[in-house]
């Protein structure tokens, strides 16, 4: 503006961000757009490049965190880590599991990169954490502990019975191979057969694979007991509370004696991390959300045609899944 007093000067000016060349309005409806459609959608109706979008969505979102603090409030939060990118390409991110929101996100998969979430967050509102849901990753569990003295480390349900679905996949080829190296070619191939029989949940098997499982009953007895075993840890995480951790101390005594080095083994990983696993039986909390914002997040890379800059990815992510997403200009939300 042209400044009688002063000259040439530049303002701020309440239809525009700072900085940007384009209105408020523009801005946002792009930001609308971003999360809505599809990136040559974006670019063809709006008339610019899909890096110009990159940088109204980094914008818009930086006004909508200052207008609102992401970390206010957190007590439960899930914390994950994605791949983003071909060459272990890892984000960290950060949700509340009482709105399911992402509030934070940043490239890396390490102790220093976790570090700076809690350094954002601060002392006062880390002391303020209860509980924290996560993988059995030991650089989550020491930084938790660490920085959240009084939050307790709920073990994600899923990553347990994973485990002890890789123990029973072992379990399989060992037999398969002790079988097809004693010329048994036949049950070696009716074992190879058995494995999604032996993987899938029971009320989900067809009646092929329920033949499937029956006939392993009948054939080998270790194997089938891995079976079982793998069934009954299940079960653990559908009882939960008091239940759940009784039936844990069962299983656990049952893994240890059943003379099956994998179960052996599994039931000395689930000893180490048995009191977050019964944190999470106790309050019931696992990463399924956190689960759900990482698949949100996929979502956004396959529509977008991937990222090369992860802040990039993290911007957009923070507009769709942070609650940072403007209205369109003129409309009220629905």
């Amino acid at each position: 503006m042209e400044c009688p007093e002063h000259g040439p000067t530049v303002v701020q000016v309440p239809w525009a961000r700072h900085g940007a060349g384009h209105t408020r309005a523009f801005d946002d409806q792009v930001s609308w757009l971003a999360t809505h459609c599809s990136k040559s959608a974006v670019t063809q109706l709006m008339r610019i490049a899909w890096r110009t979008v990159g940088s109204i969505v980094t914008r818009v979102v930086a006004d909508a965190r200052a207008e609102r603090d992401p970390f206010e409030n957190l007590v439960r939060i899930g914390i994950d880590e994605i791949s983003y990118k071909k060459g272990h390409k890892y984000l960290i991110v950060v949700v509340d599991h009482d709105t399911g929101a992402l509030v934070w996100a940043k490239a890396g998969r390490d102790k220093k990169t976790l570090r700076s979430f809690f350094d954002a967050l601060g002392e006062e509102r880390c002391a303020k954490v209860k509980l924290v849901s996560a993988d059995g990753a030991e650089w989550i569990a020491s930084v938790v502990a660490e920085r959240c003295k009084n939050a307790v480390r709920c073990m994600d349900p899923f990553h347990v019975v994973q485990w002890c679905t890789d123990a029973l996949d072992e379990v399989r080829r060992d037999v398969w191979n002790a079988a097809r190296k004693g010329g048994m070619k036949a049950l070696a191939g009716d074992l190879k057969g058995a494995r999604y029989a032996l993987w899938k949940n029971p009320e989900d098997l067809t009646e092929h694979q329920k033949a499937k499982l029956a006939w392993v009953a009948k054939a080998n007895a270790p194997l089938f007991r891995a079976y079982l075993m793998k069934e009954q840890l299940r079960q653990v995480f559908r009882l939960r509370g008091e239940a759940g951790i009784a039936l844990l101390k069962a299983w656990l005594g049952w893994a240890s004696r059943s003379k099956i080095a994998a179960f052996v083994e599994l039931a000395r990983t689930v000893r180490k991390h048995r009191a977050a696993i019964e944190a999470a039986l106790t309050h019931g909390l696992t990463n399924a959300r956190v689960e759900s914002v990482n698949t949100k997040i996929r979502l956004l890379q396959r529509v977008a045609f991937g990222y090369r800059d992860p802040e990039a990815l993290i911007a957009m992510a923070m507009l769709d899944l942070g609650g940072c997403c403007p209205d369109l200009p003129g409309r009220r939300a629905a």
